[in-house]
């Protein structure tokens, strides 16, 4: 009667990894129970997951071919496109969540548009927004419901909603990676995506994890820009900034359980060192103290039996 704080399943976003093919499941092995799937995988897997109660999904692309121009971030059959058309046709009442980032597609593995120069190659900030709001319409025309960049480019947010309300998606939400910090908690996410830099590293648009003003500058920056759910990535080592976030903003707050968060407990767990459960449901009721109203995690259909087991 009087517990302050709750987890329940419908606070819950489970990540998937689509790419082309049928009835392929290719285990990430730095995840366990983690795979990339085709289209048709994908829909199982949501199926799944909903069963169990989580309402939510969050789509990552791995396209056949990569090319400088991320072109298949924003192709009509692109495989996050085929992808959402299939889902919302199975399961009409799940909520698709698309990832809106051009790293997956790039053959360099950057989130952005690329030069080379006498300094060494460069990220292009403002060229880059168009593709990224030509990839958002390109999901939402899929029958996306959330779309959610993640790329950390500036202005993206307005670029993305001018976009959108351009083409008469006015009504269509957007989550944004508000505070994405440059972390090394990222490592199994770029098995599971392919999605690791050829060069260099992200920490030109991502953020240094020792600046937590500056998050909440980013932050406020996003949703003047017309956020309407703001993300804080990695959740676990940051929970400060979540808390933070939340109590300046009082936005709705979703918080990301990142590959190496998942991933670390799997493996302790695998060792017989700590109880898998709850050690996930104790960090998972961590963040949601921190302030966070959404958790996205690829743990989240489990935590969802677990917390309907009681």
């Amino acid at each position: 009667m009087v517990k302050e704080t709750r987890l329940s399943p419908e606070q819950l976003v489970l990540p998937l990894f689509a790419r082309p093919g049928r009835k392929f499941r290719q285990p990430v092995n730095s995840m366990p129970g983690v795979f990339q799937l085709s289209p048709d995988e994908i829909v199982n897997e949501a199926r799944t997951a909903f069963e169990a109660g989580v309402p939510a999904v969050l789509l990552f692309g791995i396209p056949e071919s990569k090319d400088e121009a991320a072109s298949g971030a924003y192709a009509k059959n692109g495989i996050v496109q085929q992808t959402v058309r299939l889902l919302k046709k199975e399961l009409p009442e799940l909520l698709v969540i698309t990832d809106v980032c051009l790293c997956e597609y790039m053959s360099h593995g950057h989130c952005g548009l690329v030069k080379a120069g006498p300094r060494g190659a460069r990220i292009l900030n403002d060229p880059t927004l168009k593709l990224l709001a030509q990839t958002a319409i390109s999901h939402v025309e899929a029958g996306a419901d959330l779309v959610a960049p993640s790329d950390m480019m500036d202005g993206r947010v307005r670029a993305i909603r001018q976009a959108l309300d351009a083409r008469g998606f006015e009504d269509t939400p957007i989550l944004a990676y508000a505070a994405k910090f440059a972390s090394a908690y990222y490592g199994p996410f770029r098995e599971a995506a392919e999605s690791a830099p050829k060069f260099g590293d992200r920490r030109s648009y991502q953020m240094d994890g020792a600046n937590a003003a500056e998050a909440l500058r980013e932050v406020a920056m996003d949703i003047e820009e017309g956020a309407d759910i703001v993300m804080v990535k990695p959740a676990l080592a940051y929970l400060d900034i979540l808390y933070r976030v939340n109590t300046t903003f009082g936005y709705p707050t979703a918080a990301y359980a990142v590959s190496a968060e998942y991933s670390m407990i799997k493996a302790a767990a695998a060792q017989g060192w700590i109880d898998e459960r709850a050690v996930t449901l104790e960090t998972f009721l961590a963040m949601r103290r921190a302030g966070a109203d959404i958790i996205i995690t690829y743990a989240a259909t489990d935590v969802a039996r677990w917390l309907k087991a009681g």
